[in-house]
């Protein structure tokens, strides 16, 4: 159970957010709708969202008994939420409790009783357009798949040494095998006999690939900055990780981890500076996306990761799942699997949903590095990380600002809009103005989306891509390519 201390000092975010016990039943229906459709999270009611004083719920039995019917009166269908009651001391001085409202991220799409969807993208609840929920119904079918039973598969399969460890590092109280018959449907009974869930195997199977056999991760290093076959195969390094998911995501970094170039040189004020061509977080995130995100149902394929001389590329089998798009992942998220994201985060592979990406970005633009770039092929999404640096010349060189080598403008269109566009935000139509385009919808679909989809440009309000004011600035490697080849 969370502590007074750590709900007052969290932000609100994906997976959290705090409201009065005063809120209108059918207002907190829709936190409660957005969290379902996306993570799942967590409401803790009797705390002001505007200034996180501790008011209690006690003293307002009607209203908490009004709220406590919200998911079964305000949801179609209706949210299964788990409640529990945290004592504190209100602001007054008082004893009090505070209800915290467990909302699991559920297979099916939910509406408020205005028939309206919502979904959680970082700390917002956004209301989606009718195409947004069409995408939404349909990528919620493929949640289903880590709750379908395994055929053949029992509890005999079922490696109780991970379960110890895992309910040891959330801290439950009961048996191992009371944790999986009571939470997540990991192993229910139907039709008089024991079905243990895809998660379940995948996640605590004594041999998950008895059952998926292609749901391992194997890597594969390549000589050169080409995948060559036949007789110019250029293969020097193929290996193959599998276990459960945990054990998995651990072997892969620790073998990324021996194939990573570093480099010492003599940095500013005569101290030694060592600089690695791929960042550990970096190849810890990638290799978590692709084990957690990966659609288990497409069983043709494994994890692909591949290692050039100038790139790490992951290959992971489905697409973009929910409303995620190249243009928008940093900011936004939807798990595919959300019992095995949730699973990762309590081993603090995953920390908030949805940072990762935008962490690894930061801290490329930071260094004047190529930020990831994603798209997808087929069934498979592909996200290549260029290495910070591929040869140690490029240390002898003099000190100025580098663009990264696998970034420029997409299009002469983008082209033109970076050549115009300089640090400060500015609205579309000024944009327009400066490239002298006079139909938006011109505008939008030759310049914008193309700039956003190649790093060229950043919005002011990323979370909110419809804001009324939103407004777009050039990104870091943008500027920095801009400075090295227009006069």
């Amino acid at each position: 159970m969370m502590t007074i201390e750590e709900i007052q000092a969290r932000k609100e975010c994906q997976t959290f957010d705090c409201k009065s016990i005063q809120i209108d039943p059918k207002a907190l229906a829709i936190p409660i709708v957005a969290m379902a459709n996306a993570d799942g999270g967590v409401l803790a009611i009797g705390v002001s969202d505007k200034t996180r004083r501790i008011e209690g719920i006690d003293g307002n039995e009607e209203r908490l008994n009004e709220l406590l019917r919200v998911p079964f009166d305000f949801c179609n269908p209706s949210v299964k939420v788990r409640c529990e009651y945290l004592p504190c001391t209100d602001y007054s001085g008082m004893e009090n409790r505070i209800l915290l409202m467990h909302i699991p991220a559920s297979g099916q799409l939910h509406t408020n009783q205005a028939d309206e969807c919502f979904m959680r993208v970082g700390d917002k609840s956004k209301k989606l357009n009718f195409d947004e929920r069409m995408q939404l119904l349909y990528d919620k079918g493929e949640r289903y798949y880590e709750d379908k039973d395994v055929y053949g598969a029992t509890i005999d399969d079922i490696d109780m040494t991970l379960v110890n460890d895992y309910i040891s590092v959330i801290g439950y109280g009961k048996s191992g095998m009371e944790y999986l018959r009571e939470n997540n449907d990991f192993v229910i009974e139907a039709d008089g006999q024991q079905k243990v869930s895809t998660a379940c195997i995948l996640l605590f199977g004594k041999n998950p690939q008895r059952f998926f056999p292609r749901a391992r991760t194997r890597f594969i290093r390549y000589e050169g900055k080409e995948e060559k076959v036949g007789r110019d195969m250029n293969v020097i390094k193929d290996v193959t990780f599998e276990g459960a998911i945990l054990q998995q995501v651990r072997s892969t970094i620790s073998y990324l981890e021996t194939q990573v170039s570093e480099h010492s040189f003599l940095g500013e004020h005569g101290v030694f500076v060592t600089r690695r061509n791929y960042s550990k977080y970096a190849i810890q995130e990638m290799v978590v996306n692709s084990c957690c995100h990966r659609a288990y149902n497409i069983k043709g394929t494994e994890i692909q990761i591949k290692m050039f001389d100038d790139r790490l590329v992951f290959e992971t089998p489905g697409d973009l799942p929910g409303l995620v798009r190249p243009d928008n992942i940093r900011h936004t998220h939807f798990s595919r699997n959300p019992k095995i994201a949730q699973y990762l985060k309590a081993y603090k592979y995953v920390k908030e949903f949805g940072e990762g990406i935008d962490r690894i970005c930061s801290e490329l633009e930071t260094k004047g590095c190529a930020i990831p770039s994603f798209h997808v092929d087929a069934f498979i999404l592909k996200a290549t990380l260029m290495a910070e640096w591929t040869s140690e010349k490029e240390f002898d060189r003099p000190s100025t600002v580098q663009v990264p080598s696998n970034y420029r403008p997409s299009s002469v269109q983008v082209e033109k809009l970076v050549q115009q566009m300089h640090d400060e935000y500015l609205n579309v139509s000024k944009m327009m103005e400066l490239c002298g385009i006079k139909h938006r919808m011109t505008f939008r679909d030759n310049y914008i989306n193309p700039a956003l989809c190649d790093g060229s440009i950043e919005r002011k309000y990323p979370d909110q891509p419809n804001h009324p004011k939103q407004m777009y600035r050039l990104t870091e490697q943008a500027k920095v390519w801009k400075l090295n080849n227009i006069d």
